[in-house]
């Protein structure tokens, strides 16, 4: 909004500085940081006071998550005003870009407040059937993917490999929007321990900001061999909300945690992050960045697939930070070593935009 006044005005002034993304992006990070601290306190009494007993916790978990109960969930709420202000301040909004990933983050974010609401309404950990969140989430996703395939190619360009990028025509729509799906859900499956799931979206969105910034300049996408995408950069203000948001959040889901993002903000940064890196064209780079995520999912798989097979677990709990848990890790120690392995991943992935 600001942007779009500032341009209108002709950039006069202190106002040009508006015009840079730098700027921008940095005041993106401090609004979301800012209004994230400001209202967390009172939102989290609010929450507490509508939800009663809070998150239901699952019987047969870690006993040492039974002392949780009463946390109020739905956390994600939060992140989400914060992350939404910033946005609508700090971005252009007449990109298109903008409009896709807003419309992924809040459409993942109400099908996650639906599902949080029914498990506070019940007592229960069955929300939502998997079934109807699923269509929800891939109706969603493909609206986004057809708007951004509309303002750009169908090209799936593969890391470390110079020249290597297939054009998938339409079924591109369909590859882009499993990756937002299994992106959202993914992040979804992370946030089982306080703090475990914010820092590496953090990371993960500071390893999507340089890409996405990287993307939208020419000279550098051309210096680099990876593909333009015009006005991809405008993102690099998405990534560095989420930030500003998500250190917000962290401050108060550092354990013990006074509030979990529940389903609500899980899969709605992890439908962001999808969205994000099928607009600059990193959906393989994504599984690189976020490759703690794509463990934790693949465990669930592994542990689902195995046991319907042979009645016996591969893991003593999925997803596999409870399967730490049980080997006798503290979570403390669970969530910063996840945290290092999400860091150290993010390098590995910003490291395929020169390795071609």
């Amino acid at each position: 909004m600001l942007y779009l006044i500032a341009e209108h005005l002709g950039f006069p002034g202190v106002l040009n500085l508006i015009r840079y993304l730098t700027f921008r992006t940095g005041a993106a990070v401090a609004t979301a940081l800012l209004l994230g601290l400001i209202i967390g306190p009172r939102f989290i009494g609010w929450l507490r006071v509508r939800q009663g007993k809070g998150q239901p916790i699952r019987a047969d978990g870690p006993q040492s998550h039974l002392a949780k109960r009463g946390t109020p969930t739905m956390g994600g709420l939060m992140i989400l005003t914060a992350l939404t202000v910033s946005l609508l301040l700090w971005m252009d909004l007449s990109n298109p870009y903008v409009w896709a990933c807003m419309f992924v983050t809040c459409g993942f974010g109400m099908i996650g407040f639906l599902d949080d609401y029914d498990k506070v309404r019940k007592a229960s950990t069955a929300g939502v059937s998997g079934r109807t969140r699923l269509i929800g989430e891939f109706v969603i996703a493909g609206i986004a993917s057809w708007i951004i395939i509309s303002q750009g190619s169908t090209q799936l360009y593969v890391p470390f490999l110079s020249g290597v990028h297939p054009d998938l025509g339409y079924f591109y729509i369909v590859f882009a929007a499993f990756t937002i799906v299994a992106f959202g859900n993914a992040v979804n499956l992370t946030d089982g321990l306080d703090g475990l799931a914010s820092m590496p979206v953090i990371i993960a969105s500071l390893a999507f900001m340089v890409i996405v910034y990287l993307t939208g300049n020419v000279k550098f996408a051309t210096y680099l061999g990876i593909p333009h995408v015009p006005g991809s950069g405008e993102l690099a203000i998405f990534c560095g909300a989420i930030i500003g948001a998500g250190l917000a959040f962290l401050w108060f889901n550092a354990p013990p945690a006074a509030v979990f993002m529940g389903d609500t903000g899980s899969l709605a940064l992890g439908g962001a992050l999808g969205t994000i890196a099928v607009t600059s064209h990193h959906e393989l780079v994504l599984g690189i960045i976020g490759g703690l995520f794509v463990v934790e999912a693949l465990s669930v798989i592994i542990q689902v697939f195995f046991f319907k097979r042979t009645g016996k677990r591969v893991f003593k709990m999925a997803p596999i930070h409870h399967h730490f848990e049980q080997l006798g890790w503290s979570e403390p120690t669970v969530v910063i070593r996840f945290w290092i392995i999400a860091f150290v991943l993010a390098l590995a992935g910003l490291s395929t935009l020169k390795l071609r």
